[in-house]
């Protein structure tokens, strides 16, 4: 019976990758359309996915996949969901991660605004619980006065009234309570479904690591602005914080909201989105091409915070040459070497258009090589928003640089940084392999209606 039951498994192993290499036999299994389960990932994304996730996916998904659950625990194959309880439980679950993943994104946007108004410096110190506003005239001249002390008021806003110091206090005020709001809105949800059953050990231990490291980004956060509040090098030198701790603060965001978006993906659609074996096969070409494509996406985001860090976008504002010159002279002034690709304002500024075009171009490729694939509407649709977020963020950037950073500009190429990670995401995360207990349902091709 043993040696019967593993003869049996190979075959069914076998029949499955001569399907994947193109066999031209058809499985004799069907299994309920998983379209209407993604519909929301067709051309208008956004609309389209709020509508049906506002309606009844889950119901609709758990009944789609009712068999696959059961074809898993036959194969030992089968689907691993991160929530237990039902399709409320997953509804209620994967709405809270979406929020969560909305404020950490309102996080970045905030922070932006505060570094761009120069506000970040404004409160020169830092307790872990917390403090209450000045709420008096006493107590406000009191925080004025420890401000009036840090070397950005003597070098940069030198005559500053109480009025101009309220608005950068209150920016910077803003900006910490957010996160600390944040974690409220994370931990309690969070207990509440741990107390319901309906989270896994697997997914639990993944949610308590991200809330270990957003309580971390406080901490990164205070070694940020405590960099700044330190007197410059040289009398010459401006008052800002470390380009090398801004790059960590901000990366560190990304990587928090990167993790809460693939969760909560992963909640909502244990299954990407398949109707056939050709378009898995289809998915597969496009995963080659998208991880690659998404590394280089977040390089260039990274270099960003650089850009920001050093000040760079404030010099060389011509384009697409760097002054008079494509290369500017002095790129590889700095001894050892390797400090001008993070402190050199020239090079940190010319890698960032470099990544920038390579990223641009790198996208336009993805988008060409994936038209005459046969692969899902959905995926299909979610490469075109990615080719169209990346046009636009290098056309955002590019007017950012030649318009000397405006505030506004400034905040939204930065949001277009994090948008268009969020569409690379969307993109790896719909053409992952479809579990076993999936293919083995799976037709050749999709049958017409």
């Amino acid at each position: 019976m043993f040696g019967r039951a593993i003869l049996k498994r190979s075959k069914e192993v076998l029949l499955i990758q001569k399907q994947l290499r193109g066999s031209s036999r058809i499985i004799p299994f069907s299994h309920p359309s998983t379209h209407q389960s993604f519909k929301f990932l067709t051309p208008s994304i956004s609309s389209h996915f709020f509508r049906a996730f506002r309606s009844h996916p889950i119901p609709k998904f758990t009944r789609n996949f009712s068999s696959v659950v059961s074809a898993g625990a036959k194969h030992k194959e089968g689907l691993k969901l991160l929530v237990t309880g039902g399709s409320h439980a997953q509804k209620v679950v994967g709405i809270w991660l979406f929020g969560s993943a909305a404020w950490v994104f309102s996080m970045v946007v905030l922070g932006g605004l505060t570094r761009l108004t120069r506000s970040g410096l404004s409160m020169t110190d830092w307790k872990f619980t917390g403090e209450f506003p000045p709420l008096s005239d006493e107590a406000w001249f009191q925080e004025f006065e420890k401000y009036q002390q840090s070397p950005e008021y003597k070098r940069v806003n030198k005559g500053m009234t109480i009025e101009e110091f309220k608005f950068i206090y209150w920016m910077e005020y803003g900006h910490r309570m957010w996160g600390r709001a944040l974690g409220i809105m994370f931990a309690l949800p969070f207990s509440y479904f741990l107390h319901k059953g309906y989270i896994t050990l697997r997914l639990g231990l993944r949610l308590s690591s991200l809330f270990a490291l957003g309580a971390g980004q406080g901490l990164i956060g205070w070694w940020m602005v405590k960099s700044g509040l330190e007197e410059p090098p040289t009398e010459y030198s401006q008052p800002r914080v470390s380009p090398y701790r801004l790059a960590a603060h901000l990366t560190s965001a990304f990587a928090i909201y990167c993790g809460l978006f693939w969760t909560a993906l992963n909640v909502v659609m244990p299954e990407p989105p398949a109707e056939s074996l050709t378009w898995v096969r289809g998915a597969a070409k496009v995963r080659r091409l998208a991880l690659p494509v998404s590394l280089l996406v977040g390089l260039t985001a990274v270099s960003g915070a650089f850009v920001a860090g050093n000040d760079a976008g404030h010099a060389f504002n011509t384009f697409p040459k760097m002054g008079d010159t494509w290369i500017p002279e002095d790129i590889l002034e700095m001894k050892p070497l390797i400090r001008n690709f993070f402190e050199n304002t020239a090079t940190v500024q010319l890698n960032h258009r470099i990544l920038a075009t390579a990223t641009l171009i790198s996208v336009s490729a993805l988008w060409l090589s994936t038209r005459k694939l046969d692969i899902h509407p959905a995926v299909r649709s979610v490469i075109g928003s990615v080719f169209g977020m990346a046009s636009l963020q290098v056309t955002l950037g590019v007017s950012t640089l030649l318009s000397y950073v405006p505030v506004s500009l400034g905040t939204a190429h930065q949001a277009g940084a994090l948008t268009l990670l969020t569409f690379m995401l969307l993109l790896n995360h719909t053409v992952r392999r479809p579990s076993l207990a999936l293919l083995k349902s799976l037709p050749q091709v999709v049958k017409a209606n």
